[in-house]
């Protein structure tokens, strides 16, 4: 019997969405990542997600919810923005000769030159890639090459992707246990130390220093003279200063780039994310004149480094569309604005309640840090702080599962509230949103307003809070370590 045609075998893709909504869960615990679903109906975040439109995600029920995660900050133009898909559409329509392989196609050239022309003067070529890790890992390896040097070195806390070579470089121990040996010569120095970055330069043998300009887990902001100081060691000693602006770029932190804060003029840049407005995946790295030509160094090296799907036409054509939204909506502008307002309407919260140790941010890149030992219960600054930190309740719940606390603010704010936020790294009490750059100021206000009503909560009565069945729960289990 000849086999059934496709059009009568296979569902169409709308014939998908709408007959097998509702199977998200079971279909993900089956075969893709039960443990996720563990936390996401522990927490209660174990909705069917049907739709997302600019700021907003799109529940089966209707309900919309702002979404201040932003897919990890890839949604900077906002979710499906109409731009981008009708770019998509018209590539894919115009049946392009994509991927050559040997060969050159039109559309990444534009990008690169656009890319560039953004860029600092410091960087002249782009290195294609499909994310934001492939872009650190091409870095490594062009630093190694152009320098023959072998170290690579990284700031604690780091977070620069989970593939071998940049999981190398992640400074967070729970991404990188189990998975060793990594690679050889990577080295971490304090985020923020110049003396310690001196004294690992000062050794001859460092390729490249990679940094975020503004670190993604816990939005730790920098020193005002850190970066200009490290680059400035970095040139003196021959090493090549990379800046990590995967999650910073493309309008993130008020400037298309964040480098340009400090007037950076880094060897290379590594962007993903937002580039393709959240829908494919494309990365790049932008490099020195210099280093490029030291790597690609003849015809038998033309090929030396690359990526099957790196510099695609549908990518590309994402990406230039993007850069035009950028560019038409003011969005790079308007996150400036929109991230004075979000830290006007929250930095208060700091003297308010003196379970919050923190607010910051830049632009639209922003987080609130929670201290629930320090005078815990108490709001509206009145603790006496007579209570020894560590000891009572919350001392137990956090020693039993720290970074609980947080998660007594971002659980409210998502069923009371529709709005969707999460904790800015494992075991932390950091809470980050990455809003989409064309979020309206009034829905900054009402998050504003519901974060000040769920921490005046948790702050008033914490250990109530713990002991519910939540609390209480997810630390028993953790402790217990039955996860």
């Amino acid at each position: 019997m000849p086999p059934k045609s496709p059009s009568t075998s296979i569902p169409s893709v709308r014939e998908l969405l709408a007959g097998r909504v509702g199977e998200e869960m079971a279909l993900n615990d089956r075969y893709l990542n039960p443990q996720l679903g563990r936390i996401l109906r522990t927490l209660g975040f174990d909705r069917t997600w049907v739709g997302g439109e600019g700021a907003h995600l799109i529940d089966a029920r209707g309900d919309r919810y702002l979404d201040l995660y932003g897919g990890y900050g890839v949604f900077a133009v906002g979710r499906n923005h109409p731009a981008v898909i009708a770019a998509v559409r018209e590539v894919m329509d115009a049946h392009t000769a994509n991927m050559p392989q040997l060969g050159v196609t039109l559309l990444s050239g534009v990008l690169a030159e656009q890319l560039l022309a953004r860029a600092p003067a410091s960087v002249a070529a782009m290195v294609p890639a499909n994310t934001g890790t492939e872009a650190v890992e091409a870095a490594i390896k062009i630093a190694r090459a152009a320098t023959g040097r072998p170290r690579i070195l990284y700031a604690e806390h780091a977070f620069h992707g989970l593939t071998l070579g940049s999981l190398s470089l992640n400074g967070n121990d729970e991404f990188r246990d189990g998975f060793g040996p990594l690679l050889p010569g990577c080295d971490a120095v304090a985020f923020g130390d110049l003396d310690g970055l001196r004294r690992e330069l000062e050794r001859g043998d460092v390729a490249a220093f990679v940094v975020e300009p503004v670190q993604g887990k816990g939005v730790n902001i920098p020193p005002a003279d850190y970066l200009r100081g490290a680059q400035k060691l970095c040139r003196d000693a021959g090493t090549l200063f990379v800046c990590d602006e995967v999650q910073t770029g493309l309008g993130r932190t008020g400037r298309f780039l964040a480098l340009e804060h400090w007037g950076l003029e880094p060897d290379m840049v590594c962007l993903s994310k937002a580039l393709s407005g959240g829908i494919v995946p494309i990365g790049a790295v932008l490099v020195s004149r210099k280093a490029f030509d030291s790597v690609f160094d003849g015809m038998e090296r033309a090929v030396r480094h690359g990526s099957t799907f790196g510099g695609n036409d549908v990518g590309a054509a994402a990406a230039l569309a993007t850069l035009a939204v950028l560019d038409s909506e003011g969005l790079v502008a308007r996150s400036a604005r929109s991230g004075a307002l979000l830290l006007e309407l929250t930095k208060p919260l700091q003297e308010r309640y003196d379970v919050v140790r923190e607010v910051r941010g830049l632009g639209l890149m922003w987080a609130i840090e929670f201290d629930p030992l320090a005078s815990a219960g108490h709001a509206n600054g009145n603790g006496n702080g007579s209570k020894p930190r560590g000891t009572g309740l919350w001392g137990r719940v956090e020693r039993a599962q720290p970074g609980l606390f947080s998660q007594m603010v971002t659980v409210p704010l998502f069923t009371e509230h529709h709005i969707l936020c999460q904790v800015a790294g494992h075991h932390m009490n950091v809470i980050k949103a990455l809003p989409a750059l064309v979020i309206e100021d009034d829905e900054i206000r009402r998050f504003a307003n519901a974060l000040d009503e769920v921490v005046a909560h948790a702050a008033r009565a914490p250990a109530a809070v713990a002991l519910s069945r939540f609390g209480l729960g997810v630390a028993r289990r953790r402790a217990l370590g039955r996860r």
